[in-house]
């Protein structure tokens, strides 16, 4: 159970590798020891996160994790919790791929959707099956600004979050009466190993800086945040550009 000052003492990562993920599980290491739960493909990747998790003082088992095999998720889910209940379940899985490839090349956009949003579909509904089970538990829904307004220049990738995004936000309010709670965090670019290679975005952060966004949001319980806060009204104004207008902004 999650502690009278917003601790948690057992965490599920989902994208067991992701660079906010770990960022969000170290910031709730800082406060007190808990019990962490790595989903992901086997890899040297995930040892060393694990390892890097242990040192911050975590109690970590990992569980063999594949996004775009759907059907193992509930079996998946089933391992994660035989330890006890999860207070916090980070969804932190995703590909960002190539913006061009993506809409020219039908298998790089079906790879997209599978993960982006269909396993997360798939995850989400195993997950609220355990935590109405349990009676308690938060789901961090990693989303994007790209979700907001959907862009022309990455259109296959932004519709994913867009989905995503909205499925999360349903989640959490069927969840309301069972004691669940979603939160759904909507950062811009961060430097991560995700967004390697590009330039420098505006309103850029690093996965602390998102990590204690998604940590304060939690305990304040949001529904949903974004980060760095003031893309809310970046966003805000965004949505409501003509769209022969909006064509036409660099972004």
């Amino acid at each position: 159970m999650i502690d009278a000052v917003g601790n948690p003492q057992s965490l599920l990562l989902l994208g067991g590798t992701s660079d906010i993920g770990l960022a969000i599980a170290e910031r709730y290491l800082a406060a007190r020891p808990m019990r962490v739960v790595l989903a992901a493909r086997p890899s040297p990747r995930l040892d060393a996160a694990a390892e890097r998790l242990r040192t911050a003082g975590a109690e970590v088992t990992c569980v063999d994790f594949d996004a775009t095999d759907t059907g193992s998720h509930p079996a998946v889910l089933d391992k994660a919790f035989s330890g006890g209940d999860i207070d916090v379940t980070v969804v932190a899985f995703g590909l960002l791929g190539d913006a061009e490839q993506a809409w020219q090349d039908h298998a790089t956009a079906v790879s997209l959707a599978t993960v982006n949003y269909t396993a997360a579909v798939s995850v989400g509904v195993a997950l609220a099956e355990r935590i109405r089970a349990q009676g308690h538990g938060s789901i961090v829904a990693l989303s994007s600004v790209a979700g907001e307004r959907v862009r022309r220049s990455n259109f296959v990738y932004g519709s994913t979050k867009a989905g995503f995004d909205g499925f999360y936000l349903g989640l959490g309010e069927a969840l309301r009466p069972h004691g669940g709670s979603v939160t759904v965090v909507r950062p811009g670019q961060v430097r991560t190993k995700m967004t390697e290679g590009m330039g420098k975005a505006p309103l850029e952060q690093t996965a602390e800086q998102v990590a204690e966004t998604a940590v304060r949001a939690v305990r304040d319980g949001k529904d949903l945040v974004w980060a760095p806060g003031a893309f809310r009204w970046v966003m805000s104004a965004l949505r409501h550009v003509p769209r022969p207008l909006f064509r036409k902004l660099p972004i």
